[in-house]
């Protein structure tokens, strides 16, 4: 109970449900360039070919990879201009 009370003195905001973190909306955007939407089809088709099979060895993580990485690559060169 003491550090509950420590934490509200010491200024702690109360609501942080309004608070978002820049890199969600970097993200939003990164995936919204050609080249994330591209590795975004490959992923979607390979979901799509993998769940159509009953029976089969075949993942997707090779195009969930590239995704991440193309998206990545893209947000690393955006996100801090946005922080200030």
């Amino acid at each position: 109970m003491v550090f509950e009370e420590k934490m509200i003195m010491d200024g702690e905001p109360e609501d942080v449900s309004n608070v978002s973190d820049p890199i969600d909306l970097v993200r939003q955007k990164c995936e919204e360039a050609e080249h994330c939407v591209h590795t975004r089809e490959r992923l979607e088709q390979c979901e799509t070919r993998v769940g159509s099979r009953s029976s089969t060895e075949e993942d997707c993580t090779e195009e969930l990879f590239d995704f991440l990485h193309a998206r990545d690559h893209c947000v690393a060169h955006k996100l801090f201009h946005s922080v200030k």
